[in-house]
């Protein structure tokens, strides 16, 4: 299956976390709203196989996108997951609407394939992301 996803991500206190290339970044409390995708037709590109990845939680995974880093820090954990099949490449629509509706967004993190500024956005509450997906849906 193939598609895009949202990681819904809390940080459960304000952390400074080494981000790859993207060196030391400070890190509020709250919550956080990753979008990635997943094209692949086998293996580690297909949609689930990318978010079990994600949730993985061994030590032996190999550090090699920006998401990787934050879900590393002991002070994270994933609160929800949505899963969207399609073929089509939605994550830079999904980054937009986000970035509209975020109270911040962490430059450069996970777009450096696109021309996004981030496919990270911080919400200090989440009650407006949740209702307005509810009512898209």
């Amino acid at each position: 299956m193939k598609g895009t996803y949202l990681l819904v991500i809390y940080l459960q206190q304000e952390c400074d976390i080494n981000i790859g290339a993207l060196g030391l970044l400070e890190f509020q409390e709250g919550y956080y709203i990753y979008v990635g995708s997943a094209l692949g037709n086998k293996g580690s590109t297909t949609l689930l196989n990318r978010v079990k990845r994600h949730v993985d939680p061994s030590s032996n995974k190999k550090m090699h996108w920006h998401i990787d880093y934050l879900l590393d820090c002991e002070c994270s954990y994933i609160f929800k997951i949505f899963l969207i099949p399609s073929t089509d490449r939605l994550e830079c629509v999904l980054s937009s609407e986000l970035k509209d509706s975020c109270d911040k967004y962490i430059n450069n993190f996970g777009s450096s394939d696109c021309s996004c500024d981030s496919h990270l956005y911080y919400f200090s509450q989440l009650r407006d992301f949740l209702k307005n997906y509810n009512d898209h849906n």
